[in-house]
């Protein structure tokens, strides 16, 4: 099993559009404590169990695949849903680590849960709007946010046989790496993150990440255009505590993280001025260069053909909405022309707190 390039399918024909369905897949497996049915994964992830007619016109909208009897059989059991045993393990290192990856939930058979084959964002979202390649089914996302997929692999088998489990890596151009022979095996492989400690490796990675990692060419512009000049040496510092403290490069709800994304926005209104959330956080429709500044390309998300190194890999809108709809409320973030600025005396007093806790060492 290993690295593979995207070729055409080969079907066999082997399974009859009107195969009954097989079950007994997991006999044997124990499911108790296998699911999170905790509310966010219910409200995202979970449905109601398939009907027969439900999976056929899932099947027909992702072009003709056949899903597995094994995926059939479990999401009959609980369609769909994140899990608590996430990790699997891997013969060969992916983007996410050298020996496993990880997933965040499996998609339900359905359209109207979040994380559902063909829901917004499933299976035919990351085909149609992520540019995932066309060789199967996505059926599970990973905490990455979009940039891997764990998906059903039907080129060698065509489109009504038993497909290969395999990762997708969007940052690394799509590529691929096979994950398990078949469905079941891959659930049979799934286990707890206690079997897997990296954590050392994780913060030895993060902290060359902020330390030597390439800025977005957003956040260099604008440290020009601030004439900031140790501007650079104070972001990197800043992240360095954040990768200190967390053990890991993220930006969440505590103080040093809203005081990156202060920095962030700081640096963004030298290049232009947001007129709204959703203006500083986006990148325009169809934006495929660094041109217009926004805050995801700023540190959260980069170009896999002009990729740069400090980079979180990944965002949580949640977090970043709190901190603004705080900024605003407080007084921090105020109308200007145009959109919204921060406010001079609060501009003043970030840049002093920045030289304060930017710099660690």
């Amino acid at each position: 099993m290993g690295v593979e390039d995207i070729g055409p399918a080969e079907p066999d024909g082997r399974w009859a559009d009107d195969a009954p369905r097989t079950t007994g897949h997991f006999d044997g497996i124990d499911f108790e404590g296998f699911w999170d049915d905790g509310d966010y994964s219910r409200e995202n992830y979970v449905e109601p169990a398939p009907a027969d007619e439900l999976i056929a016109s899932i099947e027909e909208e992702l072009g003709g695949y056949r899903l597995p009897d094994s995926y059939v059989e479990l999401l009959r059991m609980h369609n769909g849903g994140m899990v608590e045993r996430p990790c699997h393990p891997m013969a060969e290192s992916t983007s996410w680590a050298g020996d496993y990856i990880q997933i965040s939930g499996l998609y339900a058979i359905g359209r109207t849960a979040t994380w559902s084959l063909c829901g917004e964002l499933g299976s035919t979202f990351m085909r149609d709007e992520w540019g995932y390649p066309d060789i199967g089914v996505g059926i599970a996302d990973t905490p990455s946010a979009g940039h891997e997929q764990i998906m059903l692999d039907y080129r060698a088998c065509g489109p009504r046989g038993e497909p290969r489990v395999v990762h997708v890596d969007q940052e690394g151009d799509y590529r691929i790496t096979v994950v398990a022979p078949d469905f079941a095996s891959f659930v049979r492989g799934l286990v707890s993150e206690d079997e897997f400690d990296d954590s050392e490796e994780t913060l030895q990675a993060d902290l060359a990440i902020v330390r030597h990692g390439t800025l977005s060419p957003i956040v260099r512009r604008a440290l020009d255009a601030a004439g900031l000049q140790d501007g650079e040496a104070l972001v990197r510092g800043l992240a360095e505590r954040i990768v200190t403290e967390k053990g890991f490069f993220a930006l969440h709800a505590d103080g040093d993280s809203w005081l990156m994304c202060d920095v962030m926005f700081w640096l963004y209104s030298h290049l232009a001025t947001a007129s709204s959330f959703e203006d500083f956080v986006n990148r325009a429709e169809g934006q495929d260069d660094y041109e217009r500044p926004c805050y995801t390309l700023m540190v959260t998300t980069s170009f896999v053909a002009d990729p740069y190194g400090f980079c979180t890999g990944a965002y949580a809108e949640g977090f970043l909405r709190d901190w603004w709809d705080a900024k605003v409320e407080r007084g921090n973030l105020v109308a200007a022309v145009g959109g919204y600025r921060f406010d001079s005396e609060y501009a003043t007093q970030l840049l002093r707190v920045l030289r304060a806790t930017g710099g660690i060492g």
